[in-house]
């Protein structure tokens, strides 16, 4: 027979064992993925080999006042956010003036720069940015903040602003019910951010000064790790070929040659000598290219057709 005490002990032993697995289960369950108001979006510019990435959540107009000035029953020393008031009073704007917002809604955006960029002409290092801006009706600065992990600008901290810059809003006529972040107008070396939402645009600038010299820091590192890979260099000249710069793919060329010879760097060598207007040589190498190819064994068939046609006058 069970005593009391014992029975008491065993169900609270009981009670343990249920509470600390069912903590564990929770612990150990995966987060819901649950739709928001405000759905996550992004977008992504490649600056010749530099990527830029901004991640953030779009909020819709949905019938309110957007921008204004803060209500006298909101308080928030200076730039001081007012996102976390946790109930808006009737008739505030969404955005008051002069405060520090999180452009986008739950977490703050995100901008990602894989190299270092002037933002407006203001250098930013390469890095992840949570993304805050200060807007007023006729400047708005835009602030790269370095926690880029952070919920809204809650805890935004002005000490770890990395850049500040400054931005002119345009107003213009067409709605924008959600959010947007897009980029409109891009050059070789610069893009231009658009942030849009209700009837207000606010531009700024992302420029790689020196596009070509970052990627070729890339390419020497790559190819001084690498230094008997024949097709990284191969892969320069392409790119430059394909800018019509004849000198410098050659030059790139012959260096993928004197690693290793090969049908596809001796057969690219004739192509680009003859798109540079040097028949001969470019003939001599095609031979050499389909006599390399012959030894290894490759298919040269169109290639051989190609230089039929170069020796034939029909190119």
């Amino acid at each position: 027979m069970i005593s009391l005490k014992h029975f008491y002990t065993c169900s609270f032993a009981l009670l343990l064992f249920v509470l600390y697995t069912a903590e564990s289960a929770s612990a150990q369950a995966p987060a819901l993925r649950l739709p928001r108001p405000s759905q996550k979006a992004s977008v992504m510019q490649t600056i010749g080999v530099t990527d830029v990435t901004i991640t953030y959540s779009r909020p819709g107009v949905k019938g309110r006042t957007i921008w204004g000035d803060a209500l006298p029953v909101q308080t928030a020393k200076g730039e001081a956010t007012l996102d976390d008031q946790n109930v808006r009073p009737k008739g505030a704007p969404i955005v008051p003036w002069g405060h520090v917002w999180r452009a986008g809604a739950n977490e703050a955006t995100t901008f990602v720069v894989t190299d270092d960029v002037l933002i407006n002409g203001q250098k930013l290092p390469a890095g992840s940015y949570s993304l805050h801006t200060i807007p007023t009706k006729d400047e708005w600065t835009i602030v790269f903040n370095g926690t880029a992990n952070q919920w809204g600008s809650f805890n935004y901290d002005p000490a770890k602003d990395t850049l500040r810059v400054k931005a002119r809003p345009q107003w213009v006529g067409e709605n924008q019910e959600w959010l947007q972040y897009s980029i409109p107008v891009v050059t070789p070396n610069t893009a231009q951010v658009l942030i849009r939402w209700e009837k207000l645009a606010v531009p700024f600038t992302v420029e790689v000064p020196n596009v070509e010299a970052v990627w070729r820091g890339k390419v020497d590192a790559a190819i001084a790790a690498n230094p008997t890979n024949e097709v990284l260099p191969l892969q320069v000249a392409g790119a430059y070929a394909g800018d019509d710069k004849w000198d410098e793919a050659l030059k790139w060329v012959d260096q993928s040659i004197k690693v290793k010879e090969t049908f596809r760097n001796l057969s690219a060598k004739a192509n680009y000598l003859w798109a540079a207007g040097r028949k001969e040589e470019a003939l001599a190498a095609a031979d050499a290219a389909i006599a390399k190819g012959k030894a290894d064994k490759v298919d040269t068939t169109n290639f051989e057709k190609r230089v039929a046609n170069m020796k034939t006058g029909k190119m």
